[in-house]
């Protein structure tokens, strides 16, 4: 009964519910109230539902399969529309060099502008935003969308511009984005989405989709996030990285299929090795001398990128002039780029009217170019054709388009644009692998003997050697094993692809930090690097090594004095604050904020002002007193105010009587202010940590970087202090 009219709106209150027979008849028979109540459990039990993690990963797999197919079409169109710009004004070079050229400077700059008036944190690759935010940084304005909306117009301009770009590390940032913003709109049916601090585990699993949706590499994609974006990985994410970047893929792939791309789902770039004898194990000499050359260019290219980075810095009226004009930097990196790629001129010797996806599949190839390096005996026609020139071998053409492509490169991913380096760098791996691999085609024009039975050198394989090295030295990555093994669909060439890519591994990371750990250093982001290989005397240091021994430190029953000569010797942002000077108990840490707060409510103007009051009331009195007592010769009634001033503060007047002693006034204002600090600290009302970040004697480096999952701003180091694991704050624990 109570039920039914509260249903119905009846307060039962003021109204004593009638339980007659003919009233509990008509409340029971009341048909409204079984389907609204059905309704309204149907309507929580389907926002419940749709809250749920899988929910939101389907979706954000979906969203992203479905950008990262429109940026590929988009790209797609602006090419072709080079190409037949190109190709119409065939009549005459000029024009041709002219359309070759300003198209896509018009696109650069534009891409640069829009970027830099809609949302400048849309430049660069966006992955190392990304392992600082998973590090537990708030970076502001990365995740929102104009951001969005920025990195996808910039990145399709760039890319179709045709410039050695790559769109792997802005669709980790893309990715990431769409996450952030369906956790805001998922956030309205409740779940994980309420807590904010757990949307970096969704933000982990959309680093994979990026790479999942970007390569149709679901596995690779996964681990290349976890490998480039995390330092420690939580295994319940692992799932979610899997199950997004797979739907993500899948749709990626089906949309292919429906634009007719494809006749079916198939990898990226298809190859056809042999299966039955992929290589020799007589080969594996020339693919590990692949994997430790790629590693000394993948050091290099890093290195590379940031000196043109710090030389344009370095140089104050270059760095001035281009703040000014902040897109002529970008068209004129574009001009040269492109006039140095124009085919009828130095392109020709480099295969430059291909695009990379071109360059990629004709270097994937199974079939070799040039036996004894001859071009008139090319055995493969078609874009293969773009490689061959009458007058110079295919080998001076790999070797120009692999020094021209990696300087290119490095000089291209410094423009202003949403861009990533990943792409432009497998290429040139590619390249320099399927140098090697024309190499050994020439050298063993008839293949390697085994048991009698003659195997051609299958340079395509090498060139998937090559590219995944490369890529994974720049990155200080292996998981581009996995990603090569997807992108052409065959595992042939397992062991020579992992041997070259741990070899490559061990090279870069003993030269350079990754390209993602430069740029974090460039641009000054709050993040703690890895110790790294090859600093194992680091291993060794400890904290008492570098500790400071004179720890500044507050008591618990401290007055207002000892704060104020802490505040004054020390410019500490957070204070230790222990049980007495005698047990050294660490009971927390308090900000200096929170000490020059406890100051200013204890010395601060309304104090001081309430002690004037007080002050001019007594004195009022006592000067009535006085001229009330007082002789007629030297008595009069006083008619002026009472003056007291505070050093610093505005005079005060209190009544109509005047007093000039200000002297007087001062020495008592100096004398309430002793009293005050001699008193003894309340900390009901400040915030303390009772969990401060702390650090060991015996702590070494290498235990501190295996401990650290965020980035640690403030590092306090407590020497001969005891530390327990019960707090005597009492009751100060609600404070915080």
């Amino acid at each position: 009964l109570t039920y039914g009219h509260e249903l119905w709106g009846h307060d039962r209150k003021d109204k004593i519910p009638d339980t007659s027979a003919s009233a509990v008849s008509d409340v029971w028979c009341c048909p409204p109230a079984f389907p609204v109540v059905c309704t309204v459990r149907c309507q929580k039990f389907l926002i419940s539902r749709v809250g749920e993690d899988w929910i939101f990963l389907i979706l954000l797999g979906l969203v992203m399969a479905l950008v990262s197919w429109v940026v590929d079409f988009c790209i797609a169109i602006c090419l072709q529309a080079q190409k037949w710009m190109y190709g119409g004004l065939d009549s005459n070079v000029f024009l041709q060099y002219l359309a070759w050229v300003t198209y896509p400077v018009v696109l650069i700059t534009f891409s640069a502008g829009f970027t830099q008036i809609l949302a400048p944190q849309a430049v660069g690759s966006g992955i190392p935003e990304m392992k600082t935010i998973l590090r537990g940084v708030v970076l502001k304005e990365y995740l929102t969308f104009k951001t969005f909306v920025a990195k996808v117009i910039g990145l399709t301009c760039a890319l179709g511009s045709g410039m050695p770009l790559g769109k792997e590390g802005p669709f980790v940032h893309i990715a990431s984005l769409c996450a952030a913003l369906l956790s805001k709109f998922m956030s309205l049916f409740g779940g994980i989405y309420e807590v904010s601090h757990l949307n970096i585990e969704m933000l982990a699993a959309a680093c994979a989709v990026g790479v999942g949706c970007c390569f149709a590499a679901p596995i690779g994609g996964v681990l290349f996030s976890i490998e480039v974006t995390s330092t420690f990985f939580a295994v319940r994410n692992y799932w979610r990285g899997f199950f997004a970047a797979t739907f993500s893929a899948f749709i990626f792939r089906v949309l292919a299929v429906w634009n007719k791309d494809e006749e079916t789902i198939t990898a990226l770039f298809k190859t056809r090795f042999r299966l039955d004898f992929p290589f020799d194990l007589q080969e594996l000499p020339a693919f590990a001398v692949i994997g430790i050359a790629s590693g000394f260019g993948g050091a290099l290219f890093v290195y590379l990128n940031r000196l043109i980075v710090q030389f344009i810095r370095k140089q104050k009226a270059i760095n001035r002039f281009l703040m000014k004009k902040r897109l002529l930097y970008p068209a004129l990196v574009t001009l040269l780029i492109s006039t140095l790629t124009f085919p009828p001129g130095f392109g020709q010797f480099m295969a430059g009217k291909l695009t990379q996806k071109e360059s990629l599949v004709t270097l994937l190839d199974n079939r070799t170019w040039a036996k004894q390096g001859i071009a008139e005996e090319f055995d493969y026609i078609g874009n293969s054709q773009a490689w061959k020139h009458p007058q110079v071998n295919v080998f001076v053409t790999l070797v120009l388009f692999i020094v021209m492509k990696f300087w290119m490169s490095a000089l291209a991913t410094t423009i202003p644009v949403p861009c990533g380096a990943f792409m432009p760098v497998f290429v040139i791996g590619a390249a320099f692998g399927r140098l090697v691999g024309e190499s050994m085609a020439a050298w063993f024009p008839d293949g390697i003997h085994s048991d009698g039975t003659i195997y051609s050198i299958v340079p395509g394989g090498y060139a998937v050697v090559g590219a995944a090295a490369l890529s994974g030295a720049v990155t200080h990555t292996v998981s581009t094993a996995v990603i090569v093994f997807e992108l052409t669909g065959q595992i042939s060439h397992i062991l020579p692809v992992m041997i070259a890519v741990i070899l490559a591994n061990a090279v870069a990371q003993s030269l350079q930090p990754s390209l993602y750990d430069s740029i974090i250093r460039i641009k000054k982001l709050p993040y703690l690097p890895e110790l790294g290989w090859g600093h194992h005397e680091k291993y060794n240091i400890r904290v008492e090594d570098i500790m400071v021994r004179d720890v500044r430190y507050i008591t618990l029953n401290c007055c207002y004095r000892d704060l104020h000569n802490v505040l004054l010797t020390g410019h500490l942002k957070t204070l230790a604050l222990v049980e007495s000077a005698e047990s050294m108990i660490l009971l927390g840490s308090i900000e200096r904020a929170q000490l020059q707060s406890l100051l200013s409510q204890q010395l601060g103007r309304p104090r001081r002002m309430e002690y004037i009051k007080e002050r001019a009331v007594a004195e009022k009195k006592r000067l009535s007193v006085v001229s009330s007592l007082g002789s007629e010769d030297g008595g009069h009634r006083a008619s002026q105010e009472v003056r007291f001033q505070v050093r610093g503060q505005r005079p005060f007047f209190v009544g109509e009587s005047l007093v000039n002693s200000e002297n007087l006034c001062d020495l008592q204002i100096a004398e309430w202010e002793e009293k005050q600090l001699d008193e003894q600290v309340n900390f009901n009302n400040c915030k303390i940590d009772p969990a401060p970040f702390q650090l060991v004697e015996r702590t070494s480096l290498h235990k501190h970087e295996c401990e650290c999952l965020t980035v640690v701003f403030k590092m306090h180091t407590w020497h001969e202090i005891n530390l327990r694991p019960t707090l005597l704050l009492g009751n100060r624990q609600e404070h915080y």
